[in-house]
Order: C-alpha cells, then structure tokens, then sequence
C-alpha cells in the first residue's frame, strides 16, 4: 500500500480531499521543480522515461490495493525475478495540458529522498503511450493507521521508541535535503516486518532560506500546525515536526490525538491540550494572517 489512500466516512479530517488536493495544487507558488512539463520533457530532464521499459511485459497485475487524489496503486509481481511489488498509476490531471505538478513532485522528491525509512521506488515505467505513467515500489503490507486499528492490544513503550524513531530518521533526512512532506499521518507510513516507511510525497515541497509562500492548504486537518490553521503561508520544516509529535501521541493511545470537525474545533482541540498561546509562549502569533480573527478567552495552562 504506498501513499494513495481511500477516504473513511467517518474521517472528518479527509473530508472534501479531492477539492482539497485541487486547491493545494493551484495555490501553491511555482519553484524550480514546479513547472507543469509534458512527459517528453520529463525524459529529456530527468532521464527517466526515455529509457522506460513497458509495465505489462515487465508486470502482473494482481489485485487493486487503493486509490486516493493522485493515484491508482496495485499489487503486481515482477514477471522475470517473481517479486511482490507496488504498482502506483499516476493521475496525470490534465487541467494544464501537460505533466501535474503533483506527480512531478513524488517522483522528483522519492529519487531524491533514498533513505531506509522512505518508500524505495525502483523504476519508472510506461504503458502504453508517454502520458501513461507507473510507479514501481517495494510492497508493504500493512499502513500504520490501519495495522493500529486491527491491533487487540496497544503498543508496548519499546515498540513506540521504535517506530518513532524510524520516523524521525526519515523526516530528519528529508529536512536535511531541504524537503517538507507536508502530508505525515500515519495512514501514509507503510509498515513491514517492523520496518516503517514514510509514503505519499504528491503534497513534497522544496524549501529554502529565506523562506518562501507556499500555500497553506496542505496536512490532513488532525496533524496540521497551528501557524497553518492560522494561514501562514512562510513555513518550513516544523510543519512537519508538529505531524510527528501528533503520530506520537496516536501510537500511546491507539486513536488520532486531536480529532476536530473543521479547522475551528481543530484550533479549539489544541489550545485546550496546550494551552491558548501568548507574546511570550509564541512570539509573532498575533501577526498570523488569521489571527485577528479570533476572540481569544484568558489563556489555561493544559491538564499535566
């Protein structure tokens, strides 16, 4: 299962993903990797379709596993070693007339990004035509959210060192090649054997310093970071660190920390967990572009 996953009804944090993942895509402001390029300009600057080899002679394909905003993935076994792998069909959005951003980052950020604690991508390949392109990834069996919701029991403190260490590597490595996810929750890190990997870079981002706009439409709303519930549009990797420490909590309690129903009662959840902010417990919040828009009540220090 790697990266695309289906919406749960009852998951108000996906709630409108598909318009979501619209916006996300229009307001984000373009950067050296963000021009929408035609398949044939992608082999030419990235060498990587030029030389494709074609999915069905190199793949079966077994079953469908899952399909989200940006793609179609399928178990598939590798016809000349016999390999499990994930195959992910990519959604290639035609609004633009040429290769969607969203498709150019995940590929783009995951041949950058090889890291143990990543989803190895192998190979690009092609069916048909140029327009028409796959993914091929290790097979993991299990994500995170959904392994935790068929679990009988919770994980044991030992497992939780593990798991979050192996995120924290990950995201390390990511923030060390200047690269935000901007999506982390735990239904994309893929589990296997006790090996977790981060999944489901279509939302990666490039940063620099100083610091760019970017848009503030993007983490699934239960892992957000205030400064983007607020409408920060200058933000780097702590977007990412704040995802983390909310995956942290959920591996404790076995269910997602701050579960609101819109971005109100998700900045309502956070203050009564740590507190309403100030000056002094965050300098600067008050000029967030949102911020004046709210009538705060005198601050309570959350329950130890």
């Amino acid at each position: 299962m790697t990266g695309a996953k289906q919406t749960r009804p009852e998951d108000h944090s996906d709630l409108s993903a598909e318009e979501d993942s619209r916006k996300r895509r229009k307001q984000d402001p373009p950067n050296s990797w963000d021009t929408c390029i035609a398949p044939t300009h992608l082999a030419k600057d990235f060498g990587l379709l030029a030389a494709c080899r074609q999915v069905d002679q190199c793949y079966e394909r077994l079953n469908r596993i899952d399909e989200g905003t940006y793609g179609i993935v399928y178990r598939a076994r590798d016809r000349t070693t016999g390999d499990i792998v994930a195959l992910k069909h990519l959604k290639l959005d035609q609004e633009r007339n040429g290769f969607p951003i969203t498709a150019l980052r995940e590929i783009h950020t995951l041949l950058l990004a090889k890291h143990t604690n990543i989803i190895n991508v192998r190979e690009i390949v092609v069916g048909r035509s140029l327009n028409s392109i796959y993914m091929v990834m290790d097979y993991m069996e299990h994500d995170l959210r959904t392994l935790m919701e068929s679990m009988p029991a919770r994980f044991q403190p030992s497992e939780v060192k593990s798991l979050l260490l192996q995120l924290c590597r990950a995201v390390a490595h990511l923030h060390a090649n200047w690269i935000v996810h901007r999506d982390l929750k735990t239904s994309n890190l893929l589990m296997a054997q006790g090996s977790l990997r981060v999944a489901d870079f279509g939302l990666a981002r490039k940063y620099g310093s100083p610091l760019g706009h970017m848009t503030g439409l993007v983490v699934t709303l239960w892992y957000r970071a205030p400064e983007l519930l607020f409408g920060a549009k200058e933000y780097s990797a702590a977007v990412d660190m704040w995802s983390v420490g909310c995956i942290f909590a959920e591996l404790l309690i076995h269910k997602p920390f701050l579960q609101g129903r819109g971005e109100i009662d998700q900045i309502s959840k956070i203050f009564a967990a740590v507190g309403t902010p100030t000056q002094a417990t965050w300098p600067g919040f008050d000029l967030l572009p949102s911020a004046r828009m709210f009538k705060f009540s005198p601050r309570h220090d959350a329950a130890a």
